[in-house]
């Protein structure tokens, strides 16, 4: 097994059972015994037995593989078996790759088909967020410390924008992918038409591989898993996101618990964030068919055949595995259940520190050094890490500071809307953009 079934969507799952594997290369095999007849290869009558009679049987595939140990001759005589006699016309001047290759090519793209219709979904859902809490202020966060405010709809639209140039990365790894080889033993053409490769690339709506030497370059492969590697990263990032959110001491966002369910079989009162850890996990498991991948892209000469058994597992368990990250991600960012109470108590919690470098910059306007600006700024804000008090309250009282900011001009640096006066713009850019 490739995949889990825990984590496999039927309409995703569905792409690379046998059943739709061996359909898709029958459509390939008919498409092109319909070009070689068209210009005169094969007998019409021959063309339209095999477009009429072609089918499979997997169970006769697996018995005639156990004795021929080859998967497409496999194949190839099961679907002649339906055929009868001009079934012998099926296949003709083809090599494996030629079936193998052009159906890969169309079962990932109909894979990619199904993801970016996942990222829409998420998109939606980032926007709404996004929307909702665009000016709901929060506490930014550089290393994990407390820096500045922001909002939680920036945040949001954060991973909104990243998102939408992740669907134009997929759409582009969809078009690279999206191309037939129908060329013949080492793709010189010299036993199949070119017309053949030029019907069924435009029958099966694909676009012509302008050089394929028995198999389609892997650089394309390598492009397209490496792509869903990047997009599960991003999910495993707004992932991590929500796990720290909603860990017990920041409390600003949680994943939404539903009635009766559990959240530790020790502890009663656990609310875990299990879907984005879940989520985390996936992500590890997307990325690992970067590698092989990568490694695909070496082969010898015009062929050899060490890509095809990873193929067979990096190309469901990553479509697969993406496609279920992308909805579970969706559920999440839908039903994600935000407290802005909380996060003003912990903007709050700071007691003012988090404008320090407002307070810093002004007093720079003003004629300060900006050395000197940052010891007087800082010799009031270990005062408030030492508990003394609240930031504006020291600064008030130190003579210094006081001797080039007036009290309207401290109340102004310390206003939580004016820092944020420039947010929303920057959510409707993203947005727009």
């Amino acid at each position: 097994m490739t995949h889990h079934p825990r984590y496999t969507r039927e309409e995703m799952g569905r792409i690379w059972q046998d059943e739709n594997r061996f359909q898709t290369m029958v459509n390939v095999e008919v498409a092109a015994a319909e070009a070689m007849a068209e210009i005169g290869i094969i007998p019409k009558e021959a063309a339209r037995d095999i477009s009429e009679k072609a089918g499979f049987d997997i169970q006769r595939i697996e018995e005639i593989d156990a004795e021929v140990r080859h998967d497409t001759i496999a194949f190839l005589t099961s679907v002649a078996e339906h055929i009868g006699p001009n079934g012998r016309y099926l296949h003709q001047g083809m090599t494996s790759s030629d079936a193998l290759d052009t159906s890969l090519s169309i079962m990932l793209r109909d894979a990619a088909d199904i993801m970016l219709k996942g990222i829409d979904g998420l998109m939606d859902a980032l926007k709404e967020k996004a929307e909702t809490y665009k000016m709901t202020p929060c506490i930014g966060r550089s290393h994990g410390i407390h820096a500045e405010p922001t909002s939680f709809g920036l945040k949001m639209a954060g991973h909104y924008a990243v998102f939408k140039r992740h669907r134009r990365r997929l759409e582009q790894a969809r078009d690279d992918i999206a191309t037939c080889a129908i060329s013949g033993a080492v793709g010189t053409f010299a036993t199949v038409d070119p017309r053949v490769e030029a019907y069924v690339a435009d029958k099966l709506g694909l676009t012509v591989e302008p050089v394929s030497t028995q198999i389609i370059a892997r650089d394309r492969h390598a492009m397209y898993f490496a792509t869903l590697a990047v997009i599960a990263s991003s999910i495993e990032n707004l992932a991590t996101e929500i796990r720290h959110l909603q860990r017990t001491e920041v409390r600003e966002a949680a994943e939404f618990f539903h009635a009766g369910q559990k959240g530790s079989s020790a502890m009663p009162h656990k609310r875990n964030p299990i879907l984005s850890e879940n989520l985390t996990g996936l992500a590890r498991v997307i990325r690992s068919s970067i590698l092989p991948a990568l490694e695909n892209m070496t082969l010898w000469h015009e062929r050899d055949m060490s890509h095809s058994s990873v193929e067979r597992f990096i190309a469901p368990q990553a479509t697969i595995t993406l496609d279920f990250a992308l909805v579970r991600m969706t559920g999440i960012i839908k039903n994600l259940l935000v407290y802005p109470e909380r996060m003003q108590e912990n903007l709050d919690i700071l007691q003012g520190l988090v404008f320090s470098q407002s307070v810093l910059l002004k007093l720079t306007q003003v004629g300060v050094a900006r050395e000197d600006a940052y010891r007087i700024v800082q010799r009031n804000a270990m005062k408030v890490w030492d508990g003394e008090g609240a930031f504006i309250d020291m600064l008030r009282a130190d003579d210094e500071v006081m001797g080039y900011i007036d009290a309207d001009e401290l109340k102004q640096i310390f206003n939580q809307e004016h820092v944020l006066r420039n947010v929303s713009q920057i959510v409707d850019r993203a947005i727009a953009g």
